[in-house]
């Protein structure tokens, strides 16, 4: 009996310190106020005949107001404990801190509902949480372990969660306990932070494919090439005929190799410098003459004709015109290698106002009459190494990388590639980019 009644006591002696805590806290902050009325109630009271009733009431009303008053400039956040846990401030601040950070957060009171979402964690999980329980936001077992652990032991957790619905993701999840979690008082009691790992996993995943897929495309040429050299050194030394069989398809090799080399080192260049800014003006009339020009004598190769309807007046846009013509170079040459041979490709230059908050820009389109492109296969061909026809694509000298360059150009120069295609009808690539005034 006499021990309940001492864990009574000692329970309603944590209750009543944890309340006041913040009251002393305020006052501790408005020292130098207190002691500025106590300074003028005395003065008051010696020189000006004041009342000792009145200026106690007086000095009794301004404590009441230290007391009792939020303090934004000097108490609005409150410091660590000796236990060394974060703590949020004891008056209205501490939601804007939870704003303040940046990646989804928010706040759990003692029996785990949430008093706070900051925009982030509304976005991931949806504006209507607030208020009710952490398990509304999520179910996973790991993390409301997670939480009980965390309001019970005061111990900070890092979990992992593995979303699948609405979208799969998964994200890193800081449990950590507030101050005011140990002192039993109404109030915050847990911060929990969110970190998304998803891009992390898809860049990981970028990058091993690229891995696979660069030493795959090097691996086969180089495979070819040994193979050559060994029955060049061997069985075929003495046949002349063999040698210069062997001989032209290793050359054919070395130029795929080398192709595919400087694919991978344009598309690394193009990464690295997609942050510069862009101070020249470049006129796409001039720039797309120029493409096509250099690219004449290849169509000429493969019985193509190409028609170009530039515009009348200077279409000048914002851009670096190196890499500018190295867009139009691969849309045009790619027209030539997969169009209809013997076929016609279409170069056309337009203008589009401005409108839906969009400035004016202006279109540059590369048209073939090849043989198209099925709808499936739109969407990824600006993926590096995805194909529509692995073989075909070797067969005529493609690498997989042309269209990946282009839509990295593109984010420089905050341009946009549309494709449009309908099988048995050909294909169109168009560039639009803002236009320079």
């Amino acid at each position: 009996m006499q021990d309940l009644v001492w864990q009574r006591w000692l329970e309603f002696r944590r209750r009543i310190g944890a309340e006041l805590e913040p009251v002393l806290a305020r006052l501790a902050a408005r020292r130098t106020e207190l002691g500025l009325a106590v300074a003028l109630a005395v003065l008051f009271v010696i020189a000006g005949g004041l009342s000792p009733r009145v200026a106690l009431l007086g000095l009794a009303a301004a404590a009441l107001w230290a007391a009792l008053w939020p303090s934004e400039a000097r108490g609005g956040v409150a410091r660590a404990g000796a236990s060394g846990q974060p703590a949020l401030g004891h008056d209205g601040a501490w939601p804007r801190i939870v704003d303040a950070v940046p990646e989804p957060a928010i706040v759990l009171d003692g029996s785990g509902y949430v008093m706070h979402a900051n925009r982030m964690a509304e976005d991931l999980f949806g504006a209507r949480r607030r208020g009710g329980h952490v398990a509304s936001m999520s179910r996973d077992p790991e993390l409301l372990a997670a939480v009980d652990q965390a309001l019970a032991s005061g111990q900070t957790a890092a979990v992992e969660l593995h979303e699948r619905v609405p979208v799969e993701r998964r994200l890193l999840a800081t449990v950590a306990p507030l101050e005011r979690s140990r002192s039993g008082a109404a109030g915050p009691s847990l911060l929990i932070a969110f970190r998304d790992l998803s891009d992390e996993d898809r860049l990981a995943k970028m990058r091993a494919d690229f891995v696979a897929n660069a030493s795959h495309e090097l691996r086969t040429p180089l495979a070819s090439l040994r193979g050559f050299v060994e029955t060049l050194q061997g069985a075929a030394k003495d046949d002349a005929q063999a040698r210069e069989r062997f001989l032209k398809v290793m050359s054919e090799q070395a130029e795929r190799m080398t192709r595919l080399i400087d694919d991978l080192l344009s598309l690394s260049r193009v990464e690295m410098r997609e942050h510069l800014p862009l101070s020249e003006q470049v006129d796409l009339n001039d720039a797309l003459a120029h493409v096509i020009q250099a690219l004449q004598p290849i169509a000429a190769e493969a019985g193509t004709a190409i028609e170009f309807h530039r515009l009348e007046a200077p279409a000048i846009v914002r851009g670096d015109r190196d890499e500018i013509v190295q867009v139009f170079q691969n849309l045009v040459q790619n027209a030539i290698k997969y169009g209809k041979r013997g076929g016609r490709i279409g170069v056309h230059v337009s203008r589009e106002a401005s409108g839906g908050g969009r400035p004016a820009r202006f279109v540059a389109a590369v048209k073939d009459d090849g043989p198209g492109i099925a709808p499936q296969h739109l969407p990824r061909l600006t993926e590096r190494f995805y194909r529509v026809s692995a073989t075909a694509s070797r067969e005529k000298g493609g690498t997989g990388l042309g269209l990946a360059i282009v839509k990295h150009i593109l984010n420089r120069h905050r341009g946009e590639l549309s494709i449009t295609s309908t099988v048995g009808s050909g294909s169109t690539f168009a560039v639009a980019l803002p236009a320079q005034e």
